[in-house]
């Protein structure tokens, strides 16, 4: 019987690869009797002992799934693999396999669904006698296809992808989407049995790979409530068309416990003419309107992105985008490139936009007819100190208090990118010290420095530290504390007792905040100067910080 190995190249070990799960399932069901290994990598791992392994495998054909991220580390391994064994097959399907055709002699392209692929595909499989090109027909049935033992092996510590619907409702011109026709939806008493074979194994995170989960509503809002209906851990990733909502997803949004959904929105560009030239169909008022709620809800994890280089998009535009898209309140806001990507209508029309960009794959845009490479280039480093200062997690309290006094992003983040450059910051690994010591030399002499020093010192502690770096130290947290020990009455009703006392000064760690600051934070309404207690306890919330009480003695208390 043939031997068969399904082998992915993720882009980390977290990850793992649906398509070879598909695959398995199809390969079992129509060549009989065939063992079938799947082999997990990462793009990341040593190039060699990778090739010798797969050089090595006793297997009749090699199957390999193909997307932009991975495309060169394939080509390369399938050019090497030719040339040791030129006689055994190399399959190739998924998005970017058309972009390996004809690569070699022994490598055979399956375009489209595997589940479509047909009777001759597996036939000619069986015999080990493949021809150059199949093409895999859609409209089939997709059932899940993992079995209870990939929990414990291939899935073990791994993301688990999970497919509800198939297709797009938008037809972006950039997108693979694009070039299918409709969204196939399963039938929810399906989706609820197979998530229900899923879930007693409680992965850490099931991530939804349908394009635009809730193209329908009414079906999204269902698959929710049964999700939040079940008593494991597991949190949930959604991508979310950001104008497809009703009022009661909102609703039940609102009362969902904090952190256990998490959803990522394509905005693209708040300009209209680039939404058009690209023909995505968007609302983009009630879009931005459903963002902005859902990040005041608190419940929810967003993830918002911007595509940079976009037909029709200039500087002034992205810059609008930008701006408009931080004072949602999102976070993780992503400025990625745009990818031009062989047959997509896009690729058809980089002439009329004057799209130049990178031949390998991802194919990443470098210059258009609106932004020139040096603009671009720019734009592109901006959007990198976007992702290494706000998308961390560690100044949030700071982020709020600029959109609070509408502090132009942009400008911001245009500035702390030239006090990056003059030390080199991309050139270092950036700590959370690091990215600390570069905000607080942009503060340099603005009328508010104290003001956003008091807030980092917050954010900085907020992260469970029991110290502060020396640049942003006022007074020692040991004199505050030492204060504390004479100051604090013997017991503070909601905190700690009598007995409880020492602990709590041992356990906490103090910091005195202004009245302003304590405002801005939340502290406090009443304008007075409070001592912030961090304890060593995690807030609950959609990001990882601890709890905080405000000791606004001899007032009483309050917490964050």
């Amino acid at each position: 019987m043939p031997h068969f190995d399904l082998i992915a190249l993720n882009c980390r070990y977290s990850h793992s690869c649906l398509a070879l799960f598909y695959v398995r399932q199809e390969l079992e069901r129509n060549v009989p009797g065939a063992r079938v290994h799947l082999l997990q990598f990462t793009i990341n791992d040593p190039y060699y002992p990778t090739l010798l392994r797969l050089a090595g495998s006793s297997a009749d054909v090699l199957f390999f799934s193909v997307y932009i991220w991975n495309a060169r580390y394939v080509k390369r391994l399938v050019r090497d693999l030719a040339r040791i064994r030129p006689a055994r097959p190399l399959v190739l399907g998924g998005p970017q396999a058309e972009v390996l055709e004809g690569l070699s002699p022994s490598c055979t392209v399956v375009r489209g669904e595997i589940e479509g692929a047909g009777g001759q595909f597996f036939h000619d499989l069986a015999a080990i006698s493949l021809r150059p090109m199949y093409q895999g027909e859609g409209g089939r049935p997709f059932p899940s296809p993992y079995r209870d033992d990939d929990f414990a092996l291939e899935l073990r510590n791994r993301y688990v992808y999970y497919e509800s619907s198939r297709g797009c409702p938008f037809r972006c011109s950039y997108c693979l989407s694009s070039v299918q026709s409709g969204v196939r939806h399963k039938e929810l008493a399906l989706v609820e049995e197979e998530l229900a074979r899923i879930l007693p194994f409680a992965p850490r995170i099931i991530k939804f790979v349908d394009r635009t989960f809730n193209d329908n509503p009414e079906r999204a809002l269902a698959i929710w409530r049964y999700l939040a209906a079940q008593p494991q851990p597991t949190k949930y990733h959604f991508e979310i068309a950001p104008d497809r909502f009703i009022e009661e997803m909102f609703v039940f949004l609102a009362a969902l416990p904090p952190g256990r959904f998490q959803f990522e929105i394509g905005i693209q560009s708040t300009n209209p003419e680039t939404l058009a030239a690209i023909n995505r169909r968007m609302d983009a008022a009630a879009a931005m309107e459903n963002v902005r709620r859902l990040a005041g809800m608190g419940t929810v994890h967003l993830h918002v992105d911007l595509i940079l280089g976009l037909p029709r998009e200039t500087r002034e535009s992205f810059r609008r985008s930008l701006n408009h898209v931080f004072a949602l309140g999102a976070h993780h806001i992503q400025m990625g490139l745009l990818k031009v990507l062989p047959t997509t209508p896009l690729s058809r029309e980089v002439d009329a936009f004057g799209l130049l960009h990178c031949e390998q794959p991802p194919f990443e845009v470098l210059a258009t007819r609106w932004l020139a490479q040096p603009e671009l280039g720019e734009l592109h480093a901006l959007g990198e100190c976007v992702e290494a200062f706000h998308n961390n997690n560690y100044f949030p309290t700071l982020w709020r208090y600029l959109r609070r006094i509408g502090e132009e992003p942009f400008s911001f983040f245009h500035g702390l990118l030239s006090v990056c450059r003059q030390h080199g910051f991309f050139e270092l690994s950036a700590t959370q010290e690091l990215l600390a010591r570069m905000l607080c030399e942009l503060a340099g002499d603005r009328s508010d420095r104290e003001l956003l020093l008091e807030l980092m010192r917050y954010d900085w502690l907020s992260c469970g530290h029991r110290f502060l770096p020396l640049f942003l130290e006022a007074r020692p947290l040991a004199e505050v504390r030492a204060e504390l020990r004479h100051s604090l009455p013997p017991s503070l009703d909601g905190w700690y007792n009598v007995r409880e006392r020492s602990e709590f000064l041992k356990r906490g760690v103090f910091l005195e905040l202004s009245g302003q600051a304590a405002e801005v934070i939340e502290l406090s309404r009443a304008g007075r100067t409070v001592t912030a207690c961090f304890l060593l306890e995690e807030n609950a919330g959609t990001g990882r910080r601890v709890r905080v009480a405000a000791l606004d003695l001899p007032h009483g208390t309050g917490e964050e």
